[in-house]
């Protein structure tokens, strides 16, 4: 037990840090003790596989069944929203951007996974029609990502339109997606052993050529935030009117904290304080859009999303077209909006946006189970932007309340 105690005393990104040395380690000194525990690396890629259709159907629900409050759903929510939805589509499109250029996926091989075209892609129409599934339960079955979100979104949809009777089905999804997020960490906690067994395979297979590539899709994650912060500054600069230099500095307590807890919900208090007392935003406004940002506002994730998309295509050897393009834009904004906030839930979410352009779930986890023992420290640079989203949308929600109260008519008498 005191030898329990000790290990769960250790933070888990420092246990996945030993996964990783031992793995390494093992895969060069010892190609044959590799290739033994690899039934360790694929029993954890299953779990993984096991969570991904349930977190996100159940997390994309509930973050729409969440928004039935209706300060959220009046004028300054839906302003909010909309912002929100800019910037993440703009996040996916740059993440996407960041892969096609820089390709840090390119030359990239699993263990047991080789190059291979997707056959020919489906139409735009075959598209459309497989986002409405014929079989609810069938297409959770299949996995069919397109269909599971849109069950997600309408069930989500449906119960803040239901009133007072939706609730309890607002409930029941929030109750699932606590549930789920527990479980999801009882898998994290299997992490250090999975990474082990996966990093030694791939070195074993490949040699330690593989941590190049992974330094190339860090460098894209960092080059990544501070373009889409620079987007942010551009808005504040061009639509708010704000010095952005100053602006920055006010959010430099909450960016800081931002980066050092990876979690944008762990963040929320801070900006709250630096919204009102730093930045002058009204109370009421901020207390608004900041929470609802820390549950969609997730640019970081999303640019993250559309980069790992493009690093996950070249190690494949497959090459995207501009339709598979636009359904990974669609689905990667979709799956960021969902994304629960817990560190390195974007990795779940992933399969979102792979499953519909062809990806195999068994491919996608390979993927996760490389960038994993890494992702602590992009998941810490990613949250960056999104709590520069956070504070930016806040901005740009106030402005716009202000120029509708001078906009609006006096009173009359």
């Amino acid at each position: 037990m005191r030898m329990t105690a000790r290990w769960f005393a250790v933070p888990l990104w420092q246990r996945v840090l030993g996964g990783l040395a031992l793995g390494v380690l093992l895969g060069a000194l010892w190609p044959e003790g590799a290739a033994a525990i690899r039934l360790v690396g694929e029993l954890f890629v299953r779990l993984i596989r096991m969570l991904v259709v349930p977190v996100v159907l159940v997390t994309i629900a509930a973050g729409i069944a969440a928004l039935g409050d209706p300060r959220r759903l009046g004028p300054i929510g839906g302003r909010a929203l909309g912002w929100f939805a800019a910037t993440t589509l703009a996040a996916v499109a740059l993440g996407m951007a960041c892969g096609l250029i820089l390709r840090p996926g390119a030359g990239v091989r699993f263990a047991g996974v080789a190059p291979h075209a997707l056959g020919t892609p489906p139409t735009p129409a075959e598209q459309l029609l497989a986002i409405v599934p014929t079989n609810i339960v069938e297409a959770l079955a299949r996995g069919d990502m397109l269909a599971i979100i849109l069950v997600a979104v309408l069930l989500g949809t449906g119960s803040v339109v239901a009133g007072e009777a939706g609730r309890p089905v607002t409930a029941l999804l929030q109750g699932l997606a606590a549930v789920l997020l527990q479980i999801v960490r009882g898998v994290m906690e299997l992490t250090p052993f999975g990474v082990a067994a996966l990093v030694a395979n791939a070195v074993a297979s490949g040699g330690a050529a593989v941590f190049v590539h992974v330094g190339w899709l860090a460098l894209a994650v960092v080059l990544g935030a501070l373009v889409q912060i620079a987007f942010h500054a551009a808005l504040l600069r061009l639509v708010v009117r704000r010095d952005v230099a100053r602006f920055f500095r006010g959010s430099a307590d909450a960016l800081v904290v931002a980066f050092s807890t990876a979690s944008s919900s762990a963040t929320l208090p801070v900006a709250l304080r630096v919204a009102t007392d730093r930045l002058g935003i009204e109370r009421a406004i901020a207390g608004t859009v900041l929470p609802l940002g820390a549950s969609v506002g997730k640019d970081g994730t999303a640019l993250y999303v559309g980069l790992l998309g493009q690093f996950a295509l070249q190690s494949l050897g497959v090459v995207p077209d501009m339709t598979m393009l636009v359904v990974m834009w669609l689905t990667g904004a979709l799956a960021a909006f969902g994304t629960a906030p817990v560190p390195s839930a974007s990795l779940f979410m992933l399969a979102a946006m792979l499953s519909a352009v062809g990806v195999s779930a068994e491919q996608t986890a390979l993927v996760v189970g490389l960038v994993l023992p890494f992702d602590r420290l992009l998941d810490m640079t990613r949250t960056v932007p999104s709590a520069s989203a956070n504070l930016t949308v806040t901005a740009l929600v106030a402005r716009a309340e202000e120029r509708a109260a001078l906009a609006a008519p006096p009173p009359a008498g």
